[in-house]
């Protein structure tokens, strides 16, 4: 299974720059990212192949990860609407999406709150 990594970071110049670096230093390519800032903390989500690795890194440098899930990713084709069917198709499935980025390749990164049933949901067109 994928797995999503949350790191929190300080809302201020050169905490990405930290980030990235620790995690090229250690060899860990991103996969995908998305971030956002609330109440003076940053809050990156990164996708990437090693997340024990990532984890290591991260940590060794001070950057915690507060959090790793289970996520689906999907290729997705690149046109207007696609977000709108894959999110129908759960939401009628009875899952619900609490995360949503775009990684490398057109690729759709999604937390869910039940991810089998949302594979099933998926897989039945």
């Amino acid at each position: 299974m994928t797995k999503d990594l949350i790191v929190a970071l300080e809302d201020q110049p050169g905490a990405l720059a930290k980030m990235g670096e620790a995690l090229g230093k250690a060899g860990v390519n991103i996969d995908g990212i998305c971030g956002v800032t609330v109440e003076g903390k940053g809050m990156i989500h990164i996708l990437v192949g090693d997340p024990a690795k990532a984890r290591r890194a991260l940590e060794s440098g001070k950057l915690p990860v507060v959090r790793e899930q289970d996520v689906l990713v999907l290729d997705v084709k690149d046109r207007p609407g696609e977000l709108g069917d894959i999110a129908r198709r759960l939401a009628n499935a009875g899952v619900n999406i609490h995360l949503a980025y775009l990684a490398t390749s057109t690729r759709l990164v999604l937390g869910v709150d039940d991810i089998q049933k949302a594979q099933g949901a998926l897989r039945a067109k």
